[in-house]
């Protein structure tokens, strides 16, 4: 069966929903899923060695002063662990997790109500932390260093200023557009670590711990395949453990093989490269420039999709391989690119 052609049995879109199949951000739907394959302590997570051994020593000193950690920042692509190491701390400190997002921190006001439910040790998450809005973020630069904020009541010649003394807590911001944060900001951070995409190693443990939750077995080279297509991120490592372990049921398997793992693999187009569909066809729209380069509105373009989408879901994976090269002016394919979709006349 070939990678380029899904069988006729399955449509690959029915997969795929509202992210292309190796998308490292979750829809909906894969939330709870993931809830279930987080792993619960530092002990049990699963690669980023460097960031679990820096975390480790700071929660475990933290914990013998009797103190909340330094405030930390986890940087890096989407569905490498940010959100799980958050939980992860807040467990092993003992305390409870609070959750929210940069844009949802609409008003100082939305800001205020949070900190001010924090308990002492508390930790409080903001995902996608470089999109707080500017008014916002005023608030925050208090509230980390000094643990008050002074909260405006009305406008004009009414307003009067509410100081407000907070609890101790541990900020964990986490964002994967670290360049987009400002200086002030970044700079209260006490601890700072970026995760990086897996290697197969990793990411094979990862799919057979995923496996084992799942009352599942799964064969070393069937969870090898997994983690060689998977673009170095645990959550689409998982997106295709599940889809396989589908299609083993389905044939009334009790075990996943390497042979309905690459036939899952194949059905939902995904190459031995970990390239989908529009992979391919981003690559041969930069093959077919007479110009040997492309901006990113050319190729989105072409290939009929959205520019951030290029940019975010399938530009890095491309890049890490060395299929595409950037450059102020542009992108372009290279020879292994070529070589990989097997472009006509090159």
């Amino acid at each position: 069966m070939s990678d380029a052609d899904p069988s006729p049995l399955v449509n690959a879109d029915a997969f795929a929903g509202l992210e292309p199949n190796t998308s490292p951000n979750a829809s909906g739907a894969e939330v709870e899923f993931e809830r279930g394959l987080r792993p619960t302590s530092l002990a049990e997570f699963i690669g980023q060695d460097r960031t679990t051994d820096n975390l480790n020593v700071a929660l475990t000193a933290a914990k013998k002063r009797g103190e909340a950690p330094d405030h930390i920042l986890l940087a890096g692509p989407p569905g490498l662990g940010k959100t799980s190491l958050a939980r992860i701390l807040a467990t092993e400190l003992g305390t409870t997790m609070h959750s929210t997002t940069g844009p949802a921190l609409d008003r100082a006001r939305d800001l205020v109500g949070i900190l001010t439910q924090l308990r002492k040790g508390d930790v409080l998450f903001i995902d996608e932390i470089h999109r707080v809005p500017p008014a916002v973020e005023e608030y925050l630069y208090t509230a980390m260093e000094d643990f008050s904020v002074d909260f405006t009541l009305d406008t004009g010649p009414n307003a009067r200023i509410l100081p407000l003394t907070l609890e101790r807590f541990t900020l964990v911001g986490a964002t994967t557009r670290d360049g987009l944060l400002t200086a002030p900001l970044r700079g209260r951070f006490g601890i700072v670590e970026r995760l990086t995409p897996y290697p197969d190693q990793h990411l094979e443990e990862i799919v057979i711990r995923a496996a084992g939750i799942l009352d599942m077995g799964i064969a070393t080279d069937a969870a090898a395949l997994i983690a060689s297509r998977s673009r170095g991120t645990p959550r689409v490592a998982n997106r295709f453990l599940k889809r396989v372990r589908d299609l083993a049921q389905v044939q009334g398997m009790t075990s996943i093989n390497a042979d309905v793992t690459e036939e899952t693999l194949s059905r939902l187009g995904v190459d031995a490269n970990g390239l989908e569909e529009l992979d391919r066809r981003i690559l041969a729209a930069l093959a077919r420039a007479t110009s040997g380069m492309l901006g990113l509105k050319t190729i989105a373009a072409a290939v009929g999709e959205a520019e951030d989408t290029i940019e975010e879901v399938y530009e890095p994976h491309l890049l890490r391989l060395g299929f595409i090269e950037k450059s102020p002016r542009g992108r372009i394919v290279t020879e292994a690119g070529i070589a990989a979709i097997g472009f006509p006349g090159k």
